[in-house]
């Protein structure tokens, strides 16, 4: 589940549905008009609908120039009949998102949202400030629309896959750009005593980059870091068993946050969506390696402890493998998990390494 601290305007069902075959329809009617007119040459269109009054637009056929080239452009015949015949340097701007060269700048929207725009009224008028996105890996979508606030989110639904799967593919940092935080969260925790309007501010004032609420610690505890401490606002470190950290200052006693439950600032996560690898869909190992997206971490990892949830345990997305050898289902995702950890860690271990071998070789 994908939560951001922005706004979401609700759409009904069949609202969406129109919007979706529309969109349809209008591509394939594009298409259609490309095969009988695919050539376009002092051709002359005339619009008028209840928005426009009746404009004329000519083009004029014109040859495929270098991008440092002129050609003539004619202006579109508006009202009056009038036009001017001007010669414009053809745009290309390097600077501009790749593929987007030929526009002018100020056209340029490189960024994007999961905003709900409303139908009616101004596009900028929202309500709320969080968007609500659920992934589904098990293909149940409509029952979730007994709760109101379901109704208010966006739904992405492709069975058997994991969270950074969807995390990958649906959060790019262009995309979530405008929100401040982003919360990534599992299925199965308990939120009775958590306030995600306090868990923010609490966030700020603690200079957190990258946190989760602290965990009930009688209930599905792993580690020691994100047990929850009832005397504490947050918490940045702790001790583990002995031998598990070999500097007071790294994971997991410190600069640690579980990927149960963790929540990125925006910047956190631009550097973390890279470091998420595209084959490897569980996580593993991604805790452990957070701290590279943020410095110091130590100071700007934690857990927020009087902002706390509960780890259910509920194994859902494990019955979602497949039985084979006579093993159950289970038991096969988890020797995945275990598998992309040790796949991740190589990684990363010889991505360093290379980068620091190149950068010894260039600077002697």
């Amino acid at each position: 589940m994908g939560i951001f601290t922005r706004s979401v305007v609700s759409r009904k069902p069949n609202e969406s549905m129109r919007l979706i075959v529309t969109a349809f329809v209008g591509v394939v009617f594009g298409f259609l008009i490309g095969l009988c007119f695919p050539k376009l040459s002092l051709t002359k269109f005339s619009l008028s609908t209840s928005i426009f009054t009746a404009i004329d637009f000519k083009y004029t056929e014109y040859t495929k120039l270098g991008p440092s080239s002129s050609t003539r452009v004619s202006h579109p015949v508006v009202n009056n009949g009038s036009s001017a015949n001007v010669t414009l340097k053809k745009i290309w701007v390097p600077s501009n998102p790749r593929g987007a060269e030929r526009l002018p700048p100020g056209i340029v929207r490189a960024e994007s949202d999961l905003y709900l725009r409303r139908l009616w009224g101004k596009p900028s008028e929202f309500s709320g400030n969080f968007t609500i996105l659920l992934f589904h890996y098990d293909g149940r979508t409509t029952e979730w629309d007994e709760f109101e606030w379901s109704k208010k989110a966006i739904h992405v639904s492709v069975r058997r896959q994991t969270k950074w799967w969807y995390a990958k593919r649906f959060l790019h940092p262009d995309i979530v750009a405008t929100y401040d935080y982003i919360f990534i969260w599992d299925e199965d925790l308990g939120v009775e005593h958590f306030n995600a309007e306090e868990y923010i501010k609490l966030v700020r004032k603690h200079g957190l980059e990258i946190s989760q609420p602290g965990l009930e610690p009688n209930k599905g505890l792993t580690w020691q870091m994100t047990k929850r401490r009832g005397d504490h606002e947050v918490h940045k470190e702790t001790e583990e068993k002995p031998g598990w950290c070999n500097h007071p200052h790294v994971p997991p006693c410190a600069a640690f946050v579980e990927i149960m439950a963790p929540v990125f600032s925006r910047d956190a996560w631009r550097c973390v969506w890279h470091m998420i690898q595209n084959d490897l869909v569980h996580g593993w190992g991604l805790d452990f390696a957070l701290r590279k997206c943020v410095e110091p971490a130590h100071e700007k990892i934690g857990v927020v402890d009087s902002q706390w949830i509960v780890h259910q345990s509920v194994p859902s997305l494990g019955n979602q493998g497949e039985s084979l050898d006579g093993k159950a289902p289970w038991k096969g995702v988890r020797e995945r998990c275990k598998k992309e950890w040790s796949i991740f860690q190589t990684r990363l271990s010889r991505a360093e390494k290379a980068y620091l071998k190149e950068i010894n070789s260039t600077s002697h």
